[in-house]
């Protein structure tokens, strides 16, 4: 039974010990939110989020667990570090140091993962700058100047680099990705607040209780939606070839290479939505009212925001697959290995045959993703559900949900229980292959 599997948990004293550690670093993010950055008109900022909300602003603020409202230490949240780790992802494929280091086991994750720090904290110093720029422009600063800004640069900084810092603790004595769950906190802390707001409204009659009830029902379809797509698998059936090594026969064992239809995660949906809505935002400070139009076009529900974000969503889905799985590779591994795909000769073709799938799943896996962010969209900006908890929100929930519950299970498994599930259940999470 599940409650079984969970009540292992606590037979476990390493397991419970990280589960522990992950939620007291988690909570002390929680809490560097609520600290506010010096020099900083609250209301006046609060006004401004109100009537941007729609835009990039709202969108980092939702990366942020709310901190970029409240202009927080915390404020830049995660997104320099994640911003750096794909730049340096992407740079691995054309820097040929880069690409060496990746090649050089744990010693060259370590060093691309110094290089990662790096960047974060020169996004950071950029980005930082940018936003004290901003905010003096608005008006929302008590005392501006570079007084001001200098406090503003060095206070976010060290914010993103502590969040970076309480990342890295947590995927090496917690459980889970730590920059991951860092998110997960930051987007469910948001949901009390809305469910209050929601029952507000139906107590005042703003929102029927019918309206309610299909909004549930659209949320757990969607949640189910994710869970069965994130678990797909494509298996391609792989032959090991026998070998005699003195007395003894090794391989001839029969395995498979598993392919996730979303290879990707919720990359593409962030950049997507970065690259719109980024001049949409900067459009709306402009009074032209040409800019105006253009900036009114861009905004989620919009024929050519959906357009525009279904096509970058593809697009991203396509390029962060090539970059981070190489068929070359695999097929040359499984060549050195003795293994091969049964009717298929190793080494080229062997390659191009899982080329062939991989681009035939990652369309599907685009089209998913594509789907599930920016149908519940058009319905919120339709229908006037009350509080934003869309698509990309969702891909992140459910997606590190799945991952986090995946790892806790195999340290169960590891110790000889059965995890959350019994046999008699189902057994343990597993993908769904074909």
């Amino acid at each position: 039974m599940a409650g079984q599997g969970f009540q292992n948990i606590f037979n476990i004293p390493e397991l419970k010990k990280r589960i522990f550690y992950t939620f007291v670093l988690l909570f002390v993010y929680r809490i560097g939110v609520h600290v506010p950055t010096p020099g900083i008109d609250s209301s006046a900022l609060a006004k401004i989020f109100a009537a941007h909300k729609g835009g990039i602003l709202g969108m980092f603020n939702m990366f942020s667990g709310g901190a970029l409202e409240r202009l927080s230490v915390f404020a830049l949240g995660i997104m320099p570090y994640i911003s750096a780790s794909i730049i340096l992802q992407l740079l691995t494929v054309v820097v040929p140091h880069l690409e060496r280091l990746s090649k050089e086991g744990e010693q060259g994750r370590k060093k691309i993962t110094q290089y990662t720090r790096y960047g974060t904290v020169l996004l950071s110093i950029i980005q930082g700058f940018g936003i004290s720029m901003g905010l003096e422009g608005m008006g929302t600063v008590i005392h501006p100047g570079w007084s001001f800004r200098f406090m503003t640069v060095i206070t976010l900084t060290a914010g993103t680099a502590f969040i970076m810092w309480l990342g890295e603790q947590i995927t090496e004595r917690g459980i889970g990705n730590g920059i991951s769950l860092i998110i997960f906190a930051g987007i469910v802390a948001r949901l009390p607040s809305a469910i209050a707001n929601t029952f507000r409204l139906i107590s005042t009659g703003e929102m029927s209780l019918f309206a309610l009830l299909i909004l549930i029902a659209l949320m757990v379809g969607v949640i189910g939606f994710i869970i069965f797509m994130e678990q797909g698998q494509r298996r391609i059936s792989v032959q090991y070839a026998k070998r005699v090594v003195g007395r003894k026969m090794y391989g001839g064992q029969s395995t498979h290479l598993p392919l996730k239809i979303n290879t990707s995660g919720v990359i593409p949906p962030i950049f997507a939505s970065s690259i719109i809505m980024f001049p949409a935002t900067a459009a709306g400070f402009i009074t032209v009212p040409f800019i105006q139009n253009i900036a009114s076009s861009l905004m989620p529900g919009n024929f050519f925001y959906e357009i525009l974000y279904v096509s970058f969503i593809i697009f991203f889905c396509f390029f962060y697959t090539a970059v981070t799985f190489n068929p070359v590779d695999v097929a040359d591994n499984m060549k050195k290995h003795g293994g091969y795909i049964p009717g298929i000769r190793p080494g080229k073709r062997t390659a191009e045959y899982i080329d062939k799938v991989l681009t035939r799943i990652t369309l599907g896996g685009a089209l998913y993703v594509s789907a599930v962010c920016v149908l519940p969209s058009i319905l919120i900006s339709k229908f006037n559900v009350p509080f934003y908890f869309g698509g990309t929100a969702l891909l992140i929930v459910v997606g590190v949900s799945i991952d986090t519950v995946s790892q806790i299970e195999s340290h169960m498994l590891t110790r000889n229980y059965e995890g959350f599930l019994s046999k008699s259940a189902g057994g343990r999470i597993k993908g769904r292959g074909r």
